[in-house]
C-alpha cells in the first residue's frame, strides 16, 4: 500500500480508504447500498488493516449515525490503537426535526461534532468535512467554527465535500485572510465515467496544494464489470434500485467496452482497472471504496498492485475524456502561442551544459 500527505499537512493517508456507508442496517436508501451488521464491519476493517489501510471515512448521516456507530465498534473489537487509524467523517446533512438540525451554521456543525464523537466513542475526528453547500451560512461562520474545533482539539483537520469551486476557491481565500484551519481536502464524484472534476476543481486543489478524496470511483457500481450496453439492470445491482450518480450511459458503455480488454489482458477484473486509473492521477490522495461482502473488497484492495501501462492509460484516458466546454476550449485556443516558447525555454534549460 502506498500513502500520501493528506492536502498541504504532514499527516500520511492510505491511497485506498475504506468507506463505510455499507456499515447500517439497510433502511430507506440504505436498502440499495448495503446492511452491514458489525461482525460483517469488523472483518471487511480487518482485511483493511491487513492490506496496509489505515484511512476510514464515514458520515454522520449514514443510516442515521448507524454507520458510525459500527466503524467505532470494529475499532474497539479490534483492539486498534486510536493513532494507528485516520478516522474521517462528515456533518450538515438533516439529523433531527428542527429547523437549525442541519446546515453549515456554528450551532449546526458544533452540535453534529459532539454527537459524532459520542457514537464513534473517540476524543477526536482526524479530517471532519462539511458534506454539502450551505446556501445560506456565510462561509466565514462555518470556518470560523471548524477552526474553534481544531483550536480544541476535538478536530484535527477540515475539509469539504460536493461544494462548487467558485466557494471552495472563496473558502480558501477567507481562511488565508482570517488566519483560520483551512480546508485541506475535497471529497467529490471521480470516475472514468465522471470526469468533471478535472474542469475547474483539480487545477485549484492543484494550485493549493489540497487533497483531492474519491467518492463512487466505480460509478455507483456502473463500472464494477456487471453492466454493459447488453446487460444494463442486472438483477440485483445496486445501480437497477438506485441510479445514482449521473452518468452519460451511452458514454458509460464506450468506456466499458475499453475497460473489458484491458482487463482480461492483465487476467483482472474491470472493476480493478478502473480503480487503478484513478490512482495513477496525480491530483487523487485517496480514493474511498465501499463493500458488503469481504471478497468485493479484496478485488477492490488489489487494484493499489496493479499498474497499467502507458499504452492501457492513453486507451481509457481516449475513451472517456470530456466533450470540450466554455471557457475551457478558448483558453486552450488562446494559451498555445503563450504556453510554446515557454515549453521551449524550459527544454533549452533543462538540456543545456553546466558551462552555457
Amino acid at each position: 500500500m502506498e500513502y500520501k500527505q493528506l492536502g498541504n499537512t504532514g499527516l500520511l493517508v492510505s491511497r485506498l480508504c475504506l468507506g463505510t456507508m455499507t456499515f447500517s442496517d439497510g433502511g430507506g436508501i440504505y436498502a440499495h447500498i448495503g446492511n452491514v451488521g458489525q461482525a460483517g464491519a469488523d472483518e471487511l476493517v480487518n482485511a483493511a488493516i491487513n492490506a496496509g489501510i489505515n484511512f476510514f471515512d464515514t458520515a454522520d448521516i449514514y443510516s442515521d449515525g448507524q454507520s458510525e456507530q459500527t466503524l467505532g465498534q470494529s475499532f474497539r473489537n479490534l483492539d486498534l490503537a486510536r493513532g494507528d487509524v485516520v478516522l474521517a467523517t462528515k456533518g450538515y446533512m438533516r439529523t433531527g426535526p428542527g429547523r437549525n438540525s442541519i446546515g453549515a451554521s456554528r450551532k449546526h456543525i458544533v452540535e453534529a461534532v459532539e454527537a459524532s464523537l459520542k457514537r464513534l466513542g473517540t476524543d477526536y475526528i482526524d479530517l471532519y468535512q462539511i458534506h454539502q453547500s450551505d446556501s445560506i451560512t456565510p462561509i466565514e461562520e462555518t470556518l470560523r467554527a471548524l477552526d474553534d474545533l481544531v483550536r480544541h482539539g476535538k478536530v484535527r483537520y477540515t475539509g469539504c465535500s460536493n461544494w462548487p469551486v467558485w466557494k471552495i476557491a472563496t473558502a480558501f481565500g477567507a481562511s488565508e485572510r482570517l488566519n483560520l484551519a483551512r480546508f485541506e481536502t475535497v471529497q467529490a464524484y471521480y470516475s472514468l465515467a465522471g470526469r468533471d472534476v478535472e474542469r475547474e476543481m483539480i487545477p485549484l486543489l492543484d494550485h493549493q496544494r489540497g487533497g483531492l478524496l474519491v467518492w463512487s470511483p466505480l460509478a455507483g457500481g456502473l463500472l464494477s464489470g456487471k453492466y454493459d450496453r447488453n446487460n444494463q439492470t442486472p438483477q440485483g445491482a445496486r445501480r437497477s434500485g438506485f441510479d445514482f450518480p449521473i452518468v452519460d450511459k451511452e458514454r458509460a458503455w464506450n468506456i466499458i467496452d475499453a475497460l473489458r480488454p484491458v482487463a482480461q489482458a492483465h487476467e483482472t477484473s474491470i472493476a480493478r482497472v478502473a480503480l487503478a486509473w484513478l490512482l495513477s492521477r496525480q491530483a487523487v490522495t485517496s480514493v474511498i471504496v465501499g463493500a458488503k461482502r469481504l471478497d468485493q473488497l479484496e478485488d477492490n484492495l488489489a487494484a493499489a498492485d496493479l499498474k497499467l501501462s502507458d499504452d492501457d492509460l492513453a486507451k481509457l484516458d481516449a475513451v472517456s475524456q470530456l466533450p470540450p466546454e466554455y471557457p475551457g476550449w478558448m483558453v486552450d485556443t488562446q494559451g498555445a502561442d503563450r504556453l510554446g516558447p515557454l515549453d521551449l525555454w524550459k527544454n533549452a534549460r533543462t538540456t543545456a551544459s553546466p558551462q552555457s
